[in-house]
C-alpha cells in the first residue's frame, strides 16, 4: 500500500498524461492500481510505447488511475520512471489522478494490477460496464502470473519485475486490441508492429 494522503473531493483531478490523444479514439485503455505512481504508469507508458511502435497512435488511447487519491498530481515513483528508463520508456509527463466514474464510459478495457483494486473498481463500476474490467495479467504470454504485485516497499528488483511482467502482459494487450479495431487500422499496422515488438 502506498502512504496515504487526505482524499479531498474538490480536488482538481489531473489528467494522467499531458501527451495528446486521439480526440474520438477507435479503443482506450485504461490501467489501474491503487496510487497511480508506479505500476499503472509504468503499464500507461510500456502500452502507449507499444501503440505508437505500431502506428496505432491516431486510434489507441492510453491512460491510467488509482483507486485511491494518495498522490493527487504527482509524477510517478523515480524507482519506476528509473526502471522504465533503462528499457526506453518515458513516464515524465504522466501524472497521478484518482479513478472517476466517468472512466467506465470513456473507456473500453480497465485492467487492473491485482485483485484488490479489481474489486474496488467494480465496486465504483456500473453494471453495464462490469465486463470492461480485468487483470492485466490476463494477458501476458511468458510469465504465468496471476497478478502484478506493488513493488513500493521493496528495492529496485521489485521494479524490475514489474516491469517485465506489464512488458510481457503489453505484448498480448496490443494483439487482442488490434484484433478488435476496425479492418483498415490493424491491416496498417500489422508490419510495423510485428517488427517492432520482436
Amino acid at each position: 500500500m502506498h502512504r496515504p494522503q487526505p482524499d479531498d473531493a474538490n480536488t482538481t483531478r489531473m489528467t494522467a498524461t499531458s501527451a495528446a490523444h486521439p480526440t474520438h479514439p477507435d479503443f482506450s485503455v485504461l490501467f489501474i492500481c491503487m496510487g497511480n505512481i508506479c505500476r499503472s504508469p509504468t503499464a500507461h507508458g510500456v502500452f502507449r510505447e507499444r501503440v505508437r511502435r505500431a502506428g496505432l497512435d491516431h486510434c489507441i488511447h492510453v491512460d491510467s488511475a488509482g483507486t485511491h487519491n494518495y498522490h493527487p498530481g504527482e509524477a510517478p515513483d523515480r524507482r519506476s520512471q528509473r526502471a522504465a528508463a533503462m528499457r526506453g520508456y518515458d513516464l515524465s509527463d504522466l501524472r497521478a489522478r484518482q479513478i472517476c466514474d466517468d472512466d467506465f464510459d470513456r473507456h473500453h478495457l480497465l485492467l487492473a494490477m491485482d485483485w484488490d483494486n479489481l474489486a474496488l473498481a467494480e465496486e465504483r463500476c456500473p453494471s453495464g460496464h462490469r465486463r470492461k474490467l480485468r487483470r492485466l495479467t490476463e494477458f501476458c504470454r511468458r510469465h504465468e502470473a496471476i497478478v502484478v504485485p506493488d513493488p513500493y516497499y521493496g528495492g529496485d528488483a521489485g521494479f524490475m519485475h514489474v516491469l517485465d511482467l506489464i512488458e510481457d502482459a503489453c505484448d498480448g494487450l496490443l494483439a487482442h486490441v488490434q484484433q478488435l479495431l476496425p479492418s483498415t487500422h490493424a491491416s496498417r499496422a500489422d508490419g510495423s508492429a510485428n517488427g517492432a515488438l520482436q
